[in-house]
């Protein structure tokens, strides 16, 4: 019973439940009215913004159960460009008028349970005018649900299918039902929503997570009454608000408000009919887009006859942009672009075949074209191209900018597709490779737009890759992984994959360069998948097998991918026992500067790398720059969204000065969004090679065969790859390839034919008669530099757009004449230098170029019929014109510059920046309104918010105040006029913000700011011209304007002058020192304060005792500190003011090498200026210099004097002022010892300086203990001298500085700087760079001294080109390879034996066709050459080549061979030191190792294997001997030996062989001398069968015990 009770009652609930689906009756016409709104601009009060507002009745009627007709009546549209609230909105009638018709034709949708479905309209229905229909349809978008009051989904609306939340709730009373939905619109599963130049930009999610710069959302409010049957909705209102900042939205941010009201008002029995015409389906409730991204926002134009409005604009554009830009060129330019835009490509043609023989109109074209951005522009260019109606470069130029500006749809790709294949351009390389990248890009941003973009796109690059691998066409693959890489799609990484050395594929044989390129082409895949590309970089990282640079590169791939913690922490584990130094340095460099990171998109990577760091040894932070490094600088500021992060990559591998290769990138964040804006990457390997090694070192086959004759007996030798020379580069902008050259050695060789040819002296003599004849020149170059947009479509069915624009255009216009007296031969190359010096040249130039640059952003409305938004407008204007003239005359030594005086602009630069409410419609363009958006008001209303707070919130007693008073607008003026020259100079700035009424970054920007600079003559004399005169030589004196004296002290004039000077100063030191002694009172308990926290934590009062600086005198030293060193210093000075007091001036004997006169020439003859003397006294080593004002009564002069007063100390003398008696400095600088070292001092003794330097250095001298202490220096409180600073640099070695600064009140020291190159300095104080007879080759050889890469011998210790140093006891009688070319080339090698007799060192060096002995006899050094002693009176010895010479040097000889590798070989009785060539590091082996840095792998054999044993590692390069009789007189081999004592192994007994051969004697011989090593051992169970000797050498090492190898052996007779 009760059961039966329960199913009545609910089912009398389920009846009196109310169905919620809005009714529309069939027989009834539901009249609504409908008002809509939509205003752009800052929510405060008082400021202006822009905006539309509709206003309409609606009509519904049902035409089937689910079909229904709406219709407008009353339709009238008003724009806004106004301050809100004040003023009211105006009526577009002209506009409402055209589209009356369209308005009212009644439309057809269908709609079902509150949801509406497809929307039908007649064909004349325009989708702009459907889009307004469909903002009202939008409104009645409602999933109500029966059993849920509050819920959430995913709902489809005008906008697209968005988050939206739904609360429902009932009021009894008023028998209502009230319905909130919510929408938030930037969490939408699909968004309507259409970008223009934002493919390249990658959207930072973690930048927006705290801070947003665009916020969207959206509420609908609906009361409903309960009818027959659903709902009668009788009041509808949607806000909805769109908020943009680019800064942060917390600052302050500009709003797009829209409000809706769907109001019912009754219901009429007439029903609404459908006009007679087709009604077509026109899509569904979501927004369609129309002309919107045709139509620019900056400007709005009605087209009525596309090209005679291109023409017009073309014309106007040349006409008034000659010589000089116009004012509204860029604006015009954009207006040129977006007519072209509107054009069919028959309009286009039609123009370009009537100007296409023009020059200027047609380089304005060619311009223009590129900037239109469509597929048919793309199409014009190629046929015109084919037609052979552009030139090359015209090709090049508009393709590439023409690729990145297209919109990348599929067509466009097929149309680019089509290039690539097209047999005219793949038979120019450079256009190809131009196709080619644009291809890879244009697939890039297809991809951005269409994430599902099928792989297919890619399949001709893919076949091409395919091919070319085929046939291992090198540059052919690096092209194609350059598409790929901008390409990015996921899809190629399995054809990139085949040429990375993954796993040990065939890629490990292709070029390492083309490995990098396949590296590099992952960074763009790695952007979109991280996680297929980490696993791929991460294991190039670990092998070891792999070239340092390619793991080096898959490092920075890796890091792009931002790696988590587990990762970064596997791979400082891997970097504790890495044995490349390079990859260990730049990984550790890498993960550190990733821990300063303060990007938020990388903040998780810069936690996992400061996890990573604390695992790494902190010694590889101390390494020197000789090694790879990573370098990343970034600046984020959260509140503002803004942060740019520098990153610079520098790969090293010691084989030249220059770094293999560099990498540098720049990235920018800005609202939310992130680009890598631009990156260059240079690799200079084997360049150097290139130009510095002997062509016939390649050409000698026979060489090579002797080398490898000689070297054949060292086990297992594998000889390096061969390094091509090469040179590359590549640029990047926005993360894609745009251009990349390849230098490599045929297109040096080309070069250099070209440059020994006659074309070179054909273009000069060109070049010469088009100057004589005169060069007129005109050109203007326009560019759109950034068209960004973002349109989305707002609740009314209107689009928003928010946007950037940015153009400018460049003019200059030349003018140069040159004269030649007398003329030039017609054959130059004839022309002596004794000619050149008898010819007098003039050259006159003119040049006057012009900048403008309008940029714009624009938030608002923007429809090809109306404009409302709100819009910043920048503008900049720069005209820089000048006028030069050069005279030269040769024969006389003078030589002059002249600027002349040129007609000046009434502004040379102007910039301006303003913002505006703009509103305007198509059909009254007349009536277009701009109105400021802060406007000029001196009275604020008090009701007005402030602040976000209005004055009914903040109080009575605020508002019984006075009214608000608005700041006036700033307006100044700064003029300066210039001396001598009669200029004068005007900067007028003029500012007013919305400052007043919110203190943030946003309020100031807006409003208006300008500033202009102005260049006037001055009052006075008008200025002719400028001259700066050079005369050198014996006339100098003839030039001189102003005869120059120094007046004499001891004169009764010169003391009355003096005296009278010194009580200037005085006055003005006493006045300096009483306002100083007023400002350091009040600031007196600040500085102790902080002085005292400084000295308790980092700064050391009491000094330690530091070595004492000991000068050099007559080969003796002189103690520096102590009761000596004022007797030293006072005789130093003394002796050089015994020199200046013998001939204080110069000029008085000497007549001046130099003179230098710079001076303005005026109309009345006033002398103005200044003139230079420069004196050389030979015989006294010193040298002055006289700068003296030419003005009549001036007597300012500058007096530099300088004496060489011994080799080890130079004296300089700074006095300025009046007759060089008001100021004065003087400069020592001596070379002595510090401690043991060599070192130089340098002193400043500060006579009297003006009191504006005193006063800053008081100032700096405060900030030098926080700067001592972050660069690294010790910081001492000591009481040095007021007036003296001290700098002493001391070289404990040739690469490393000690340094000790003094000055007032401290001494700075910091010891062991690494330097970057080798200072060449004796112990004794002086350079080591002798000079002689041939000081050229001298110079040049000790430069190479102190840069290449040195291995020397003293007795038994070797220390190799690393600078590592180990003992080896050598074997007697056999040769030794010290160092050879460990290529395929093997352009030389040095062999080092030890005689069995004597035990003296011989050295044998081959190279070339020539085979040279260096050995001792005796006490002297002897050479031989292919077995012929040369006499040492005979050298120095040249080879037919005049590549190798051998020269006496010091108590030895030197072999000298830099184009083969060997910069030199010096052999002297007890040691022998050899230098291979810059290039040749990296490549080399043999006991000096390879010169590459690499400490770790220092003791590589010949067969690769790294050995632990230094000895062991000295004997795998003995050239053993293949018996007993062999002519080497060599008695050993190296061979695999057995371990002699028991092992048990794994529990088995086991026999046991080295892995590394150990030298022994030869069956027959006996030791008579042995040295203990330690090497490996692989073992065997005893029972295998299996022969140990087969690959033993390539075995694992199982156990290491120690043996004897033998170094000296003796053989009997009867040996084999």
């Amino acid at each position: 019973m009760r059961a039966v009770v329960l199913a009545l009652t609910l089912a009398f609930v389920a009846g009196q439940q109310i169905n919620l689906v809005p009714e529309f009756a069939p027989d009834k016409t539901y009249v609504y009215k409908y008002e809509a709104l939509l205003l752009g601009g800052l929510p405060q009060e008082g400021l202006a913004r822009a905006g539309i507002k509709v206003s309409s009745k609606v009509l519904l009627s049902a035409m089937t159960e689910n079909t229904f007709l709406m219709k407008l009546m009353d339709p009238l549209l008003h724009e806004y460009a106004g301050i809100w609230p004040k003023d009211p909105f105006v009526p577009a009638t002209k506009l409402t008028a055209a589209l009356a018709g369209q308005l009212q034709i009644p439309i057809k949708f269908q709609y079902t349970n509150g949801v509406v479905g497809k929307v039908f309209a007649p064909a004349g229905v325009s989708p702009t005018v459907l889009n307004l229909h469909r903002g009202i349809l939008n409104i009645l978008q409602l999933n109500l649900k029966k059993t849920q009051n509050i819920y959430e989904l995913q709902e489809a609306g005008a906008q697209g299918v968005c988050k939206t939340q739904y609360v429902i709730s009932e009021d009894l009373k008023a028998n209502q039902i009230i319905v909130t939905k919510s929408k938030d619109l930037s969490h939408c599963q699909e968004r309507i929503i259409k970008d223009h130049g934002l493919a390249y930009t990658e959207k930072c999610v973690e930048c927006t997570k705290r801070v947003k710069s665009l916020i969207e959302t959206a509420t609908y409010n609906y009361i409903m009454k309960p009818a027959a049957a659903g709902v009668l909705i009788t009041e509808a209102t949607v806000e909805e608000v769109h908020q943009f900042s680019p800064l942060n939205e917390i600052h302050g941010a500009a709003q797009m408000e829209a409000k809706q009201t769907l109001a019912f008002v009754e219901i009429e029995k007439t029903p609404v009919v459908p006009v007679k015409a087709d009604y077509l389906a026109r899509g569904s409730l979501q927004y369609e887009f129309a002309t919107e991204i045709l139509q620019m926002p900056i400007q709005l134009i009605k087209i009525s006859d596309a090209p005679a409005q291109i023409v017009e604009v073309l014309k106007h554009m040349v006409i008034n942009n000659v010589g000089m830009v116009h004012d509204d060129a860029p604006l015009k330019f954009v207006q040129l672009v977006q007519l072209l835009r509107a054009a069919t490509l028959e309009n286009i043609e039609a123009i370009w075949a009537q100007f296409k023989n023009e020059p200027v109109y047609r380089r304005w074209m060619l311009d223009a074209l590129p900037a239109v951005g469509t597929p048919l522009i793309v199409k014009l260019i190629k046929e015109k191209f084919l037609a052979g109606e552009l030139t090359l470069p015209e090709f090049i130029q508009t393709l590439v900018v023409a690729l990145q500006m297209v919109t990348a749809d599929l067509e466009t790709i097929q149309l680019t597709a089509s290039l690539v294949l097209h047999e005219k351009i793949s038979t120019i390389p450079a256009l190809r490779e131009v196709v080619m990248l644009g291809y890879g890009s244009m697939i890039a941003k297809h991809c951005v737009a269409v994430p599902t973009c099928p792989a297919e796109l890619l399949r001709p690059i893919h076949e091409i890759a395919a091919e070319a691998i085929a046939k291992n066409n090198i540059p052919e693959i690096t092209l194609a992984l350059k598409v790929l890489g901008n390409a990015g799609h996921p899809a190629s990484l399995k054809p990139i994959m085949k040429l990375l050395p993954v796993l040990k594929t065939a890629a490990a044989a292709i070029p390492l360069r083309v490995q990098v390129d396949a590296i590099l082409a992952l960074r763009n895949i790695a952007k979109k998948e991280p996680q297929l590309v980490q696993p791929v970089a991460l294991q190039l990282v670990l092998d070891r097998v792999l070239h340092p640079e390619v793991r080096m590169v898959a490092c920075i791939v890796l890091f792009e991918t931002k790696p988590s913690v587990a990762l970064m922490s596997s791979l400082a584990g891997a970097l504790k026992t890495e044995t490349n130094m390079q990859v260990a340095s730049f990984a550790y460099s890498h993960i550190k500067s990733l821990t300063r990171i303060t990007a938020p998109d990388m903040a998780a990577v810069a936690g996992a790398a400061h996890v990573a760091i604390k695992l790494l040894s902190p010694k590889l932070d101390r390494l020197s720059f000789r090694f790879s490094r990573a370098l990343k600088i970034d600046i984020y500021h959260t509140p503002l969204m803004v942060g740019a992060v520098g990153s610079a990559f520098m790969i090293n591998d010691a084989a030249t000065i220059l770094p293999r290769a560099v990498v540098a990138k720049a990235r920018a964040y800005l609202a939310g969004a992130a680009a890598d804006v631009l990156e260059i990457g240079v690799r200079t390997e084997g360049i150097q090679e290139a130009l510095l090694k002997s062509p016939a070192a390649d050409q000698s086959v026979d060489r090579i065969t002797k080398i490898k004759r000689t070297l054949r007996a060292l086990i297992n030798w594998k000889a390096l790859p061969t390094s091509q020379p090469l040179a590359s580069a590549y640029i990047k902008l926005f993360g894609q390839e745009v251009a990349f050259a390849r230098i490599d050695r045929t297109i040096i060789e080309q070069a250099m034919t070209i440059a020994k040819g006659p074309k070179p002296r054909e273009m000069l003599k060109v070049a010469l008669k088009a100057l004589q004849e005169g060069i007129a020149l005109q050109r203007a170059k326009p560019l759109l530099v950034a068209e960004v947009r973002r349109i989305l479509p707002t609740a009314l069915g209107v689009p928003m757009e928010l946007s950037m624009y940015s153009a400018a255009v460049g003019a200059a216009s030349i003018n140069v004449q040159a004269t030649i007296t007398p003329p030039l031969p017609e054959e130059i190359e004839t022309m002596t230098l004794e000619q050149l010096k008898k010819t007098d040249v003039q050259l006159q130039a003119e040049a006057r170029p012009s900048l403008a640059v309008q940029k714009f952003a624009v938030m608002g409305v923007n429809t090809a019929l109306i404009q409302a938004a709100v819009m910043a407008k920048g503008e900049i204007r720069i005209i820089a014109p000048g006028k030069v003239a050069v005279k030269a005359d040769i024969l006389k030594g003078n030589y002059k510059v002249e600027a002349l005086p040129v007609e000046l602009p009434e502004h040379v630069a102007a910039v301006s920046f303003e913002t505006l409410a703009v509103a305007r419609n198509i059909e009254d363009p007349t009536a277009e309104r701009m109105v400021p958006l802060v406007p000029e008001l001196s009275l604020q209303n008090p009701q007005t918010h402030i602040g976000g707070l209005s004055s009914e919130i903040l109080g009575t007693e605020t508002s019984a105040e006075a009214p608000l008073r608005v700041p006036a607008p700033i307006r100044k003026t700064l003029c300066l006029a210039v001396p001598y020259i009669e200029i004068k100079g005007c900067i007028e700035v003029h500012s007013h913000n919305a400052a007043f009424i919110k203190n943030t970054p946003l309020f100031y920007i807006i409003g208006q700011h300008s500033a202009r600079a102005a260049l006037a003559r001055a009052e006075g004399p008008a200025v002719e011209r400028l001259e700066l005169e050079v005369q050198i030589g014996p006339r100098a004196a003839e030039r001189l304007l102003k005869q120059i004296s120094l007046i004499d002290e001891e004169t009764p004039e010169g003391k009355a002058f003096l005296l009278k000077l010194r009580e200037i100063l005085e006055n003005e030191q006493k006045t300096v020192h009483i306002s100083s002694e007023s400002r350091s009172s009040s600031s007196s308990h600040i500085i102790s304060s902080s002085s005292s926290s400084m000295s308790s934590s980092h700064v050391i009062e009491t000094a330690n005792r530091m070595d004492l600086f000991k000068k050099f005198h007559k080969d003796k030293y002189m103690v520096h500190h102590g009761a000596s060193k004022a007797v030293s210093s006072g005789s130093a000075a003394s002796s050089f003011e015994n020199i200046q007091k013998q001939a204080k001036y110069l000029g008085n004997t000497l007549l001046p090498v130099v003179a230098i006169i710079a001076r303005a020439v005026r109309v009345d003859h006033k002398l103005l200026g200044y003139q230079l003397a420069a004196f050389f006294d030979k015989p006294a080593a010193r040298v002055q210099l006289i700068v003296s004002s030419i003005a009549e009564n001036d007597n300012w002069k500058l007096c530099a004097d300088g004496v060489l007063l011994s080799k080890h100390k130079v004296t300089t003398k700074l006095a300025w002022g009046a007759e060089c008696q008001q100021y004065a400095v003087i400069t020592k600088a001596e070379a002595g010892i510090l401690g043991e070292f060599p070192a130089v001092r340098l002193e400043l003794e500060l006579e009297r300086l003006p009191v504006i330097v005193t006063t800053y250095a008081k100032k700096l001298a405060k900030h030098i203990p926080i700067a001592a202490l972050r660069t690294g220096f010790r910081l001492e409180r000591t009481t040095n001298s007021e007036k003296e600073i001290e700098l002493t640099v001391a070289l404990p070695t040739k690469r490393s500085l000690n340094v000790i600064v003094r000055v007032p009140e401290m001494t700075l020291s910091r010891m062991a700087i690494p330097l970057p190159v080798t200072v060449p300095i004796n112990p004794d104080g002086t350079l080591s760079i002798h000079i002689d007879q041939d000081i050229l080759f001298r110079i040049q050889n000790n430069i190479y001294d102190y840069t290449t890469a040195q291995c020397s011998m003293m007795q038994d210790t070797i220390t190799t080109f690393n600078n590592r140093r180990y003992k080896s006891e050598m074997p007697i009688s056999c040769y030794q390879v010290l160092a050879q070319d460990c290529t395929t080339e093997l352009k030389f090698a040095v062999l080092l034996k030890k005689d069995e007799e004597s035990e003296k060192k011989h050295l044998s060096v081959k190279l070339a066709d020539i085979n040279v002995d260096l050995y001792a006899l005796g006490e002297n050094a002897k050479v031989k050459i292919n077995e012929m002693e040369v006499p040492i009176s005979s050298l120095p010895y040249q080879h037919p080549s005049g590549s190798i010479q051998i020269r006496e040097k010091a108590d030895g000889l030197s072999l000298y061979a830099p184009s083969h590798g060997l910069q030199e070989v010096y052999f002297a009785n007890d040691l022998w030191k050899i230098q291979v060539a810059d290039w040749m590091k990296g490549q080399t082996c043999g006991l000096c190792g390879k010169a590459d840095g690499e400490i770790r792998q220092e003791y590589t054999t010949p067969s690769g294997y790294l050995t632990k044993s230094s000895i062991n590692f000295a004997h795998s390069w003995v050239l053993p001997a293949e018996s007993c009789r062999d002519a080497s007189q060599c008695r050993m081999k190296l061979e695999s030996v057995k371990l002699e004592k028991q092992v048990i192994l794994n529990g088995q007994e086991s026999k046991c062989y080295s892995v590394e051969p150990v030298l022994r004697c030869l069956p027959g011989c006996a030791p008579i001398r042995t040295t203990p090593v330690t090497i490996g051992y692989h073992c065997l169970s005893t029972d295998s069968n299996l022969n140990m000797f087969d690959g033993i050498y390539e075995k694992s090492v199982d156990l290491r015990e120690t043996t004897y190898a033998h170094v000296a052996c003796r053989c009997s007779e009867q040996c084999a």
